[in-house]
């Protein structure tokens, strides 16, 4: 997420750099703190939301397993009453409510990698916003010690100009190909969703029949 790329991107930086590029190293320190400080907000924010959200997910796959138990005790007791008709449609919405609940068991993993990611990031980025405050002075009097090296600050910047180049390259890359593998997955998708449908129906009509013929074994009809 855009986020997290911008908060990559601040932990990352040097402030040591930062400042020896800066015309008004006074001004830019400040303004890094307070973009970490703005950061840091809206991590924190994502942070609440995706927990939020995980414990939403969980309630989710939670009341679908009790939607399972509950249509599988409909079935036993159409089994019960002779109603293999009312125990075919019991079974097949038990089997709906398994694959919503195995869907949401997914999207709740999914959603706890999410939690330690932004956790993580919110904990680098508090450490590099405590740094920069701590060091704020003392990397204001080192660059006022380095403006006397004028030959070498000049060096390091074209250094540090060519590397910010590079990354923003790469990110572009990235992006790209991201976008370009996801376009043919989304086309190879809606190739194969026909096919899939029609073998998913083949399936549950086996998988309703086992379990009728298990139900019916157990009670002995």
């Amino acid at each position: 997420m855009a986020l997290l790329e911008r908060v990559s991107t601040l932990i990352r930086a040097n402030l040591n750099d930062l400042i020896d590029k800066a015309e008004n190293p006074e001004k830019l320190i400040k303004q890094v703190i307070l973009d970490m400080d703005n950061q840091l907000l809206q991590v924190k924010t994502q942070v609440a939301i995706a927990i939020a959200d995980e414990h939403l997910l969980d309630k989710k796959q939670k009341e679908n397993e009790e939607k399972i138990a509950e249509w599988n005790r409909k079935a036993e007791l159409a089994v019960g009453k002779n109603q293999d008709d009312l125990a075919r449609a019991a079974i097949e919405r038990s089997l709906q409510y398994k694959q919503l609940s195995e869907s949401f068991a997914q999207q709740v993993s999914d959603q706890k990698l999410q939690v330690e990611t932004l956790k993580n990031a919110l904990t680098k980025l508090q450490r590099k916003l405590e740094e920069a405050r701590s060091k704020s002075e003392l990397l204001m009097t080192q660059h006022r010690r380095a403006r006397t090296l004028t030959k070498a600050a000049d060096a390091h910047s074209k250094i540090g100009d060519h590397t910010t180049v590079a990354t923003f390259d790469r990110m572009k890359q990235k992006v790209m190909r991201s976008e370009a593998i996801g376009q043919a997955k989304t086309e190879l998708i809606a190739e194969s969703d026909n096919l899939d449908d029609r073998f998913a129906q083949l399936e549950k009509e086996d998988e309703i029949n086992r379990i009728l013929g298990e139900i019916k074994a157990r009670r002995g009809t």
